[in-house]
């Protein structure tokens, strides 16, 4: 039996060359992939309204200037201050309630639909994009909002839904109303405890509006639910949504 050698391999360029451009190809298609987003959750205050309700006060009106500063410290996304109402008794409850319902008044007396939002919602519409909202706030102010904005946001949850965001039940049940998956849905708020909070726990898209700034401070660096994406305005939003995302209804 004559010995078994191996011929020593010849090395191909052009084999080479052609393989890289198929795998570049491949790998452009997969690149070029857009996720499909079928609707998108809205935060009001603060997203879809110019913020005029001075929450830091409204904080230190409920719990009192000490209480807030211990807080604060040990939370640097924010406070949720409806979680340590509910720990109270009914007539503590009763009196921040209260307090509550003056700040978010004055609120609504001086609401303003934040710029860049009327024609966002028109370009959603125009591609037959679910448009719902997600809000802390009371179901009197939603209810102004929609006759102020003259758009149609639906479903429109407010804090008389239980349990209210950051619990990710109503972003949940918007996306069963809808009969999409969260994966197809964006959720975008200025607050990280909140709204970031409720779509990383769902399971959606989260986009931070951060108009200032001010979430790039070190505070915030180890936050536990992070955004996907961080924008300054409604705009930037809008221009985000066209290039990076399949807006398939």
């Amino acid at each position: 039996m004559p010995p078994f050698t191996l011929s020593p391999l010849k090395f191909q360029p052009h084999n080479l060359i052609l393989f890289t451009r198929a795998s570049f190809r491949s790998l452009t298609t997969v690149m070029s992939v857009k996720s499909r987003i079928r609707g998108v959750v809205f935060d009001m205050d603060g997203t879809l309204t110019v913020p005029v309700i001075d929450f830091p006060a409204m904080y230190k009106a409920v719990l009192g200037k000490d209480q807030y500063f211990n807080i604060i410290k040990s939370s640097p996304s924010g406070i949720d201050i409806l979680h340590h109402i509910e720990q109270w008794s009914p007539d503590k409850q009763q009196k921040a309630y209260e307090i509550i319902a003056d700040f978010e008044q004055q609120g609504i007396d001086r609401l303003q639909i934040m710029p860049g939002a009327a024609d966002l919602c028109g370009f959603l519409s125009s591609r037959n994009i679910r448009k719902g909202i997600i809000t802390r706030n009371v179901k009197s102010a939603v209810d102004l909002f929609h006759e102020r904005f003259g758009v149609s946001f639906s479903p429109a949850l407010s804090r008389e839904f239980r349990p209210y965001k950051p619990d990710p039940a109503p972003l949940l049940h918007i996306c069963s109303t809808w009969g999409v998956e969260p994966s197809e849905v964006v959720m975008i708020g200025d607050s990280l405890k909140d709204d970031v909070a409720c779509g990383k726990r769902a399971g959606a898209v989260t986009i931070l509006l951060d108009e200032t700034g001010k979430f790039d401070s070190p505070k915030y660096a180890n936050v536990e639910h992070k955004p996907d994406y961080t924008v300054s305005s409604l705009a930037q939003f809008h221009s985000l949504l066209e290039s990076n995302f399949d807006l398939t209804p």
